[in-house]
């Protein structure tokens, strides 16, 4: 999502979390994510639909609250993420689309 390249500040985010019986530590189950979007993935500040775009919530989007918010979460709202080439290796479409649906629903 933020193109960070310094894996010491990147987290391995479950799309089905730890404490439902499919949030195992597996690729498909798994975003990159900086610890802000991480974050902000798991309170359902953001969501990411099964075609790999990135949403905010839209009172978020229409928040001012200087640089970070306005660089770091809302600008990648409709950004796609960058995926794996491999499709073994992308998040699980599935999973996402569920997830996406809970973050709509919130």
């Amino acid at each position: 999502m933020c193109r960070l390249r310094h894996p010491p500040l990147l987290d391995a985010a479950h799309i089905p979390p730890d404490r439902d019986e499919r949030g195992r530590p597996e690729v498909p189950n798994g975003l990159s994510l900086c610890k802000i979007h991480h974050s902000a993935y798991d309170v359902g500040i953001l969501g990411v639909d099964p075609d790999y775009r990135i949403h905010l919530r839209e009172d978020v989007l229409e928040e001012a609250d200087g640089p970070m918010l306005q660089h770091g979460l809302q600008a990648i709202h409709g950004h796609a993420l960058t995926v794996p080439r491999s499709p073994r290796k992308r998040p699980n479409r599935e999973y996402l689309a569920e997830r996406f649906e809970a973050f709509r629903a919130a």
